[in-house]
């Protein structure tokens, strides 16, 4: 099994598959707006409009699994974009960790590591895929999106 074998569903409810970004450099990141972290949707969404034209995308999956995240899936999208202008895609709001985890954190847990072990320790945390569907780099809840600006380049 590879992560483009994996199904995901927009906030609006489109199902589709991660074969979509074969070839593409992927950031998959879970989101929670009412987080101390949310301004990073400013930096993630910078880099996605810098560098989608090369290839890059990220991939904002809101959880609710840290009680931070607004009741669905669209309230969570709307309030991205509307507070801080995200255009790239937003998807369902899921698990991340334990035995009801969404099947691409169960994915790229598995196939990184983490400060504390392989779980998603908090909201932010950040999953750097290359264009062969590797999971290149983990980036922590505190690591802001500009300070990994270079490895993202390197995989473009």
């Amino acid at each position: 099994m590879s992560i483009y074998d994996i199904e995901v569903r927009l906030d609006d409810g489109t199902k589709y598959s991660l074969d979509r970004y074969k070839e593409k450099v992927m950031l998959i990141v879970n989101t929670a707006t009412k987080c101390g972290f949310s301004p990073q949707f400013d930096e993630l969404e910078a880099l996605y409009k810098k560098y989608k034209k090369d290839g890059f995308v990220v991939l904002g999956f809101p959880s609710n699994q840290f009680h931070q995240e607004v009741a669905s899936a669209e309230e969570a999208a709307a309030n991205c974009r509307l507070t801080y202008g995200v255009t790239f895609p937003m998807h369902e709001v899921v698990n991340v960790n334990g035995k009801d985890a969404h099947p691409v954190f169960q994915y790229v847990t598995s196939h990184s590591k983490g400060f504390l072990g392989k779980s998603v320790k908090w909201n932010f945390t950040k999953f750097l895929v290359n264009q062969n569907g590797e999971i290149v780099q983990r980036f922590g809840s505190k690591d802001k999106p500009y300070s990994f600006e270079r490895e993202i380049l390197k995989y473009l």
